[in-house]
């Protein structure tokens, strides 16, 4: 049974709907505001508060689920609210540390330097080690109360999400309830700011000695769940252009690091910042003809695994070279497609989308607006967009968005395509191959009895007969790659053992038929090492 409290917030959203006319998303008579239904949704978001504004913004990043219109007004709400007293700020710390801010600090500013829904941040003066020098640092302070606040209001959307899917045919397709359950991962993991550390700690450790971008460092002797102390940065935001521009600030320069940055944290680092929008990024203008970036608020981040990154860099390069049949491929080996999918319709819908692209100079086009359509596609075909592509997505726009304003002749392909290329060769070539030969290959070896085996039991006690052909096809198809991987596995390293024999015996007597036969035995188990990997 629901709450007082509960219930009254049910009803404040129910005042709120009806006031912006948004049952006409529920498949209700359309109302008759005169403004656009995603202003609508905008400013009932925003009367609505904290977690609702945020789950907006968050859909705003989904094209495989919300509409270009709405999409595009969700993109314009603002996380603003006032800040809370620093007296409670000042409790909050001492309850954390278990110390007064005076042990702590040498200075603290009770005025906030940037409020938020989730937090607020402070400047502050971290006393010396032994008396030394203070370093100047940020505090960063979660609200009072915003856990309690943000499950309670995380909890609501669970129940209207299921009532979306229940009453409504096309707000189902949508998936409202696994929408929200990702929501709820990205937004509780904005109230540990341990986690936020963490991943701060990580990107500073990833691009520690770059002349590309600086990340702050974290003091983990006074970073807890609801307090992180880090090192204040001095630059200025990219959003002051006119004031880089007077300073002498390269532009070109600035507008090519930035995209050098994103696809090195996206095929070299594998983690990559996802929230880059102006406000969390500034430059540093000591050398203003090689400026580099300084980055700030590392509440949300994002991974990829080696599947997504061929996934991007396979699509890149086909798109690159109008390959629709390979990107359409590509989507259905994935299995993100649902089955039954025929290559040939959706390859025409991609090309739909890209034909009028490439209309463009090839400087002009961008590859996250070509994500962007591909997940509208994805929209009619019930494409199961990954959450993690979708992050990447949302940071590519910000990049590129920002890299244009820079500098409008920025050619993307030029500064990404040597960084793609180096990752497939590292990724797919032979001695990546080589190493996951030898990585895998004794699993592999040894997976093999008991997959047979797996199987023959099933058979003698009749469960394998209790399954679809499909499945016991499958089966059958899994036992046979099996035996072959294993069996062109082990003649590469037969392979490879005699080319090693045949260059330690050339080494003590050389002999050019030893040589010969050396090549030759490693050309062939490079090649049977490929055929066996190359779809593991």
């Amino acid at each position: 049974m629901m709450s007082f409290g509960r219930l009254r917030r049910v009803w404040q959203i129910r005042r709120v709907a009806r006031r912006y006319g948004l049952y006409e998303f529920a498949g209700r008579k359309p109302t008759k505001d005169p403004r656009p239904r995603g202003e609508r949704l905008r400013l009932a978001l925003e009367e609505l508060g904290p977690v609702f504004i945020k789950f907006g913004q968050a859909l705003s990043t989904r094209p495989d689920i919300v509409p270009a219109d709405i999409a595009e007004q969700l993109a314009l709400l603002q996380d603003r609210v006032p800040p809370f007293s620093s007296a409670e700020a000042r409790a909050i710390i001492e309850s954390e540390l278990g110390k007064s801010i005076d042990d702590v600090f040498v200075e603290f500013d009770d005025t906030p330097m940037a409020s938020a829904s989730v937090a607020q941040v402070h400047a502050a003066k971290l006393k010396g080690e032994d008396g030394g020098e203070p370093f100047n640092v940020v505090v960063k302070v979660l609200r009072p109360g915003i856990d309690a606040i943000m499950r309670s209001d995380i909890e609501l959307l669970h129940t209207l999400a299921g009532l979306a899917e229940r009453f409504s045919s096309d707000l189902r397709r949508l998936r409202p309830r696994d929408v929200v359950a990702e929501y709820e991962k990205v937004l509780l993991d904005e109230l540990d700011l341990m986690r936020e550390g963490a991943a701060c700690a990580q990107l500073r450790r990833n691009w520690l000695g770059s002349n590309l971008i600086y990340h702050p460092l974290v003091f983990w002797d006074y970073t807890r769940t609801r307090v992180l102390v880090m090192e204040r940065i001095y630059g200025v935001s990219i959003r002051e252009l006119d004031k880089l521009r007077a300073m002498g600030v390269d532009f070109k320069v600035l507008s090519e690091r930035g995209v050098e940055i994103f696809f090195k944290q996206t095929f070299v680092h594998n983690f990559f910042h996802a929230d880059m929008h102006p406000g969390n990024i500034f430059v540093d203008v000591s050398d203003p003809a090689r400026p580099s970036y300084m980055a700030v608020d590392f509440g949300i981040v994002g991974t990829l695994t080696a599947s997504d990154q061929r996934y991007l860099a396979e699509n890149f390069y086909a798109f690159f070279n109008r390959d629709y049949k390979r990107v359409a491929e590509l989507h259905l080996e994935s299995e993100w497609i649902p089955e039954g999918t025929r290559v040939e319709d959706f390859e025409a819908a991609i090309r739909t989308i890209c034909e009028p692209i490439f209309q463009r100079p090839l400087r002009d086009i961008s590859f996250g607006f070509f994500l962007l359509r591909l997940f509208q596609v994805a929209r009619r075909f019930n494409y199961q967009v990954q959450p993690q592509l979708v992050l990447l997505q949302k940071t590519l726009l910000q990049i590129e968005g920002l890299g244009r304003q820079l500098n409008p002749d920025l050619d993307l392909w030029k500064t990404a395509k040597p960084i793609m290329e180096e990752w497939m060769r590292s990724r797919l070539g032979p001695v990546a191959t080589f190493e996951r030969m030898r990585a895998q290959g004794p699993s592999l070896a040894e997976s093999l009895p008991e997959i047979a085996q797996h199987a023959l039991q099933q058979l003698r006690r009749g469960e394998g007969f209790g399954h679809s052909r499909r499945e016991l096809d499958a089966l059958r198809a899994e036992i046979r790659t099996g035996n072959r991987r294993t069996l062109l596995m082990l003649a590469g390293l037969g392979c490879g053992g005699i080319a090693a024999a045949a260059w330690f015996a050339a080494r003590s007597a050389p002999d050019t038929t030893l040589h010969v036969a050396g090549y030759v035995a490693a050309v062939a188990a490079a090649l049977l090492v490929w055929r066996a990997l190359r779809r593991v």
